[in-house]
Order: structure tokens, then sequence, then C-alpha cells
């Protein structure tokens, strides 16, 4: 369970006081790949938009392209058709402000706790006058008393609270989370689900996730984006006003997940 902060009764996000999160518009994106000489389309005119500090999860089958999304979100790569803007500026690479939480940690083994979530800053060349922040990002995420620790000598749980911290010290307007629980044992997945509630709740980012588990984009966001099997187009999206903090066995979640699966075409199995 985590601890409710100031939010908007009706729509589940962060009051405009403390909003630092981005608007972002995903307007008729269209990508594809080539495979062994033919093309291979991924997405299919997906348009949507997330308003700052809005948790948006997109949820889908296995392969249907989320992640690609999620890439060309970060700017990783450019889109093929369509257009991606922040606050109204067309994305056109990576940028500091979006930055993207994969689901394997990818710390450094040589490098400390402390310096691997100093890793962006030092890159950029800001660590020098801004080593505080390392330490308030490692505070944030309960990692203070690992700073000098290893990446071996961390649990699954606490090498994802260091990427979370590694991503959070940029101060990121949009923060691009893929799969990142997926390889936690199901208490840790638990415990790190109510830590990502907390740190959007304290940092009013906005946030994009990509997860298979329905369950989970139903516990921490507030709108969910139903995408087709490959090339993925929007389905539905499902509007979740439950206010935080929520619970598994809440009588409206139960309601919600028999939508979702009905949209994924799963209602039969539910």
């Amino acid at each position: 369970m985590v601890a409710a902060m100031p939010l908007d009764a009706a729509t589940g996000l962060i009051e405009p006081r403390s909003r630092r999160g981005a608007a972002l518009d995903v307007s008729g994106l269209s990508h594809e790949f080539e495979l062994d000489g033919r093309r291979l389309s991924v997405l299919d005119r997906i348009s949507f938009h997330a308003e700052p500090g809005e948790f948006v999860a997109l949820l889908g089958p296995s392969g249907c392209g989320k992640s690609t999304l999620l890439r060309l979100v970060a700017g990783l790569e450019p889109p093929c058709a369509g257009r991606l803007s922040m606050d109204g500026r067309r994305i056109e690479g990576p940028d500091p402000s979006r930055v993207v939480v994969f689901q394997d940690p990818t710390l450094y083994p040589w490098r400390t706790v402390w310096r691997n979530v100093a890793l962006g800053l030092e890159a950029r060349k800001l660590l020098r006058h801004r080593r505080e922040a390392v330490d308030d990002a490692l505070r944030l995420v309960g990692l203070s008393g690992f700073a000098n620790a290893y990446p071996h000598q961390l649990s699954g749980g606490m090498a994802q609270r260091a990427a979370l911290a590694r991503a959070l010290v940029n101060d990121p307007m949009i923060l691009i989370l893929d799969e990142p629980f997926g390889q936690l044992d199901s208490l840790t997945r638990i415990a790190m689900q109510a830590e990502l509630v907390s740190l959007w709740q304290r940092s009013s980012f906005t946030a994009l996730l990509v997860t298979h588990d329905v369950e989970e984009a139903l516990l921490l966001a507030g709108r969910v984006i139903v995408l087709s099997d490959r090339p993925a187009r929007i389905q539905a999206e499902v509007v979740n006003n439950q206010p935080y903090p929520r619970h598994r066995g809440d009588a409206r979640l139960v309601e919600l997940r028999r939508e979702v699966f009905s949209r994924l075409g799963l209602d039969d199995t539910w």
C-alpha cells in the first residue's frame, strides 16, 4: 500500500502546482522493419496524448510492438511515419528529459551503486556540480546505505531500484518504463510496483509503462491503452479513476480487469 499524495480526485494526476512532467503527443505513428528482405509492419497509425504528470500503461500481446513504440518515444530511432512531440516540440532524438528504464537493470558490474547512478550526470559533465543529486536519488529509492556496494551484492529488487535512481537523477520529464519488473519474483514485483507509484507521486514525471500484466497496468496507471496484435493498433483506452492507494481485491479493479481481458479477446478464459 502506498500513501496518497496530492492528486486530482477526478483524474488521478499530480496537482498542477507540483507538476514537472511533460505532455506527450503521438500522432499517426507507423513503423516497420526489414526482415529477410521483406518489410515487417510493427505499428499502424498509433495516436494518443498524455497529459503532464499522467501515468499511462501500454498493454498488448507479446511481440505486438509495444517496446518499439517506447524506443520511438525515447528518440532512439525515427518513426517511418507520423509525429512524436513533447510539450509541442518534435522528438528527433534522445534527450535527458526522456529516460528509459529497461527490464534488465544493466548496471555496470565494475562501478559502485553510486557511480552507476551518477553515470548520466557524468556523461553530461554535470557531476561535479550535482553530486548531491546522486545522494538524493539513492535516498528516494531507499538505497542510501548501499552507495558503495557493487551490483553483484544487490538483490534483483535493489538492482532495479538502482536503475530507477539512475533514471531519476536526470530529473526526467517523461519516464519510459519497458517491463521494468518483468524479471522479478512476485513478492519483489509487488513491492516495486508500490515503490514506483510512490516515486511518481513524489517526482511528478509523466510515466509511460509497457507491461504484459493486466493487474500491474490497472494498479499503476490512470489510463490503459490496449493494443492489438502486430501491427499494433489501438483497440481501446480504459480509464481508471480509482484513487491511490489501490488494492488488488477492489471490486472496481476486478471489473476493469474483466473489461481489459475482453478487449484482448481473452474474456472466455477470465
